[in-house]
């Protein structure tokens, strides 16, 4: 037997975990795909393939045909002569409104003989997604030198399940389905849910394949030297709200329109590769962003997250706000009009509280699950708050200020109220005692998985908890919601509210600054014991404007700190916490989002070089990333010269927020403010990062009023120059101390 090592004074044995047992909603982890994935999107529609363009092809993962959380396809593979075929190359265009698949045959043999030599046929698969329909175009064509006959067959087939069970819940019963032939060239795939609705998968062909059952089917072609035919294949999402069916061609020109009417702020720089990964990134944001009846909202991500998030359209709104305030306006419209009006256990509910989650699949309406309106999030209400006020500052628009200031004044009774209540300042979730909330997430702040908060000894944290990036959201929406008092009239609340921010940013530096740490804690517990642990929370706080700037400078040193900094960004806990691990999904881990809101305080408080470590960091993983596309996350490993950084098996990708961190950092480096009222824009000590020598912005500034500007280093400093001026707008580029 191996004798056990001896542990130091400070060392612990921590507990097994169930992470399933603990966690309900935990997203597990099995065998990775054989092949790399690729995701369409399309109101609330979305699509995942692997790189053949199949689905379901590799055992388990999230593949599918997805609308309103349900799966409405979870089989669709591809053969010619009965074997798969050998993949050429395969693409997600640049605006993310087609996958294009090129295949060819493998050798095909009969009787030991080959039949068809590889490389004969060539196969171009073709697919987007319009209104609740994906529609593949199947181009086939024979480059061979004599006429060949073969079969192309589609194998197919639905599970309907929800996105919970795809995630991983078992389910005790189902409802029944069944499949049906139609008249001419379709097949229905039919699923009579436990909720009373009928779902249903339409799939039709054209032109009719020569067999077809409800699984199959099947195509006899005969090509001549030179020849090619196109076949077409749609699967609807019955019961989306969706137009009379378009033809493939009509469609695909229809879903260019949509996506070239964007009329944001664009960026060009020196950098090509960032470049890149700037142009993927506006086409996920795109991609991810639903028009609902409020107006643009980003999904959070897929596959996971293919619906309304409260804190990550916001968050991303916020680091869009620059580039383009009507995503901000959808997103405020929208969380007003779903604002919380009574109180229920179930759902997190308390009036004025501020949406976490929406679902619509067939778990959601049994309740199986409490996340059809969930409002189980301690921050979404005052970054609720924090939005309303800074789209104002952006754009002046009083009149939608005017409209949603009565939700913004039912979010800050909440915050005084249920959002604290025990009366002592500040913020907190969870009840006395508990840290396990069996019908819903058990915590409740942006690192919500079970073991994510914790004490300096790994044991977890018991509620109600205080976060203390939260306290800081809270002094932030204050501030914010006093200078909306200021003006829409209300001088006296305005005052109030000030004064309830001093008294806040008080009392959070008592409670919440560790000498020992040299750093804020993690939080506070249900008995209000410091979690002395250090973690990317704390960076959060610059952002927001509540630290002080001796704290700030102690802060952002941690932040670029060889424990938390891994060189591809900064860890979501430090190296050396007992929970550590550079492979869990909040412990250690390294989030886009996160280290965009870090680096958008560092350069509030004048840090720039330490900001600048943190953009050419996260920069660096996306040259290394499929697409130049930033995930959710990735470990949080050291960099190794040659060695891009480890993936996360299961994050999204792509995720709204991870897209919007590059823009954010950009604004962050450029010290960009906007003046509505005098119709100015300024670039207050602007820097640019070591890997770009010109920044060109275009189409910015206000409805009216844009400007065309470049940005240029010269001689180790920037310069800038104005490219073209619409309706007088004014740049100004300022060099003096940031306040902090």
């Amino acid at each position: 037997m191996r004798a056990e090592a001896p542990r130091t004074q400070n060392e612990v044995a921590l507990p097994a975990i169930d992470a399933l047992a603990e966690a309900p909603f935990y997203i597990p982890s099995t065998s990775p795909s054989a092949r790399p994935r690729r995701t369409l999107k399309h109101a609330d529609t979305f699509a995942v393939f692997d790189s053949h363009g199949d689905m379901g092809a590799s055992a388990g993962g999230p593949d599918g045909l997805f609308n309103h959380d349900t799966r409405f396809l979870s089989r669709l593979e591809l053969l010619l002569g009965g074997t798969q075929p050998l993949l050429l190359g395969s693409s997600i265009r640049d605006d993310n409104v087609t996958l294009s698949v090129d295949l060819t045959n493998a050798d095909i043999f009969e009787g030991g003989h080959i039949v068809l030599q590889r490389d004969t046929i060539h196969v171009v698969r073709t697919v987007y997604l319009w209104r609740g329909v994906a529609h593949q175009r199947i181009a086939v064509s024979n480059h061979g030198d004599d006429r060949v006959s073969f079969t192309l067959t589609l194998l197919f087939g639905n599970d309907f399940a929800d996105i919970f069970e795809v995630r991983g819940q078992l389910r005790a019963k189902r409802g029944q389905a069944h499949d049906e032939l139609r008249d001419g060239n379709g097949v229905s795939l039919v699923y009579r849910g436990l909720d009373g609705a009928t779902r249903r998968s339409e799939l039709t062909f054209e032109p009719a394949p020569t067999r077809r059952s409800t699984s199959t089917a099947t195509y006899e072609l005969s090509l001549a030297t030179g020849e090619s035919c196109s076949l077409f294949f749609t699967v609807e999402c019955h019961g989306a709200q969706v137009p009379k069916r378009k033809g493939f061609f009509k469609g695909l020109r229809a879903a260019n329109r949509e996506r070239r009417s964007g009329g944001a702020t664009t960026i060009e720089t020196s950098n090509e590769v960032l470049n890149e990964a700037l142009r993927r990134a506006m086409a996920d944001l795109h991609m991810l962003t639903t028009r609902t009846g409020e107006g643009p909202y980003p999904y959070a991500g897929t596959p996971w997250f293919s619906t309304t998030f409260g804190r990550d359209g916001i968050i991303t709104a916020l680091q869009m706000l620059w580039l383009d305030p009507s995503l901000a306006r959808g997103v405020l419209l929208r969380l007003a009009d779903y604002q919380a009006t009574t109180t229920d256990e179930v759902s997190d509910a308390q009036p004025g509280k501020i949406l976490h989650e929406m679902r619509g699949g067939e778990m959601a309406a049994l309740k199986e699950v409490p996340f059809g309106l969930y409002y189980g999030s301690v921050d979404s209400t005052p970054l609720f708050i924090i939005l309303a006020g800074h789209y104002t500052e952006r754009t002046g628009d009083v009149a939608t200020l005017r409209r949603l200031w009565p939700a913004i004044k039912r979010a800050l009774r909440w915050m005084d109220t249920d959002g604290d209540p025990d009366g002592d300042g500040f913020l907190e979730y969870g009840k006395k005692g508990i840290h396990s909330l069996k019908t819903g997430l058990q915590h409740q702040g942006w690192k919500d998985s079970f073991d994510a908060i914790f004490h300096a000894d790994g044991r977890l944290a018991q509620g109600p908890i205080a976060l203390a990036e939260v306290q800081g959201y809270a002094y932030a929406a204050k501030r914010a919601a006093a200078a909306c008092a200021r003006r829409l009239g209300e001088p006296d609340l305005a005052h109030e509210l000030e004064r309830s921010a001093d008294a806040l940013a008080e009392r959070f530096d008592a409670y919440f600054w560790s000498d020992e740490l040299d750093l804020y804690v993690l939080g506070l517990d249900g008995e209000k014991v410091p979690l002395q642990v250090r973690a990317s929370n704390a960076g959060h706080l610059l952002w927001t404007g509540i630290a002080r700037p001796d704290r700030a400078r102690k802060v952002g040193e941690a932040m670029v700190s060889p424990a938390f900094f891994s060189g591809w960004g900064v860890r979501t806990v430090a190296k050396g916490e007992a929970r550590y691990n550079p492979m869990s999904y909040h412990n250690g881990s390294v989030w886009p989002h996160d280290n965009s809101l870090i680096a958008w305080g560092l350069a509030r408080y004048g840090l720039m070089s330490h900001a600048q470590r943190v953009f050419e960091a996260n920069f660096a993983a996306a040259t290394y990333m499929d697409l130049r596309r930033l995930p959710e996350l990735y470990c949080g490993f050291r960099r190794r010269r040659g060695a891009g950084p480890t993936l996360y098996p299961v994050a999204c990708t792509p995720q709204a927020w991870a897209s919007g961190a590059l823009f954010l950092m950009i604004q962050a480096s450029l010290g960009l403010e906007f003046d509505p009222g005098a119709k100015e824009i300024r670039f207050r000590n602007p820097t640019l990062p070591i890997f770009v020598d010109q920044i060109v912005l275009r189409k910015a500034g206000f409805v009216g009023a844009e400007v065309d500007v470049a940005l240029r280093r010269i001689a180790g400093h920037v310069s800038l120059r104005v490219l073209s001026n619409s309706g007088q707008a004014k740049v100004t580029m300022t060099f003096a101390d940031r306040p902090s």
